[in-house]
């Protein structure tokens, strides 16, 4: 979670997997549309679009988390 954002688009298919099935586990009671295929998707466009800068890995899935329209689950 500390790593930078740049170093997404970089990490290998298996990182990424492993990553976002963490976060899809994590997050999946909050809302059921936070699953490891909305992580992976959503940090792929984050981290593909224009300049991360200084973001960690840690602010992208908190942009993720936020931008989830679907809201709590119920």
């Amino acid at each position: 979670m500390d790593s930078k954002a740049s170093l997404w688009p970089r990490a290998s298919t298996s990182e990424k997997v492993d990553f976002t099935n963490r976060m899809g586990k994590a997050f999946v009671g909050l809302s059921g549309s936070l699953d490891h295929r909305y992580f992976m998707r959503c940090l792929e466009e984050t981290a593909n679009i224009g300049n991360t800068g200084e973001l960690r890995l840690e602010d992208m899935v908190k942009t993720c988390v936020s931008l989830n329209k679907d809201g709590p689950a119920e």
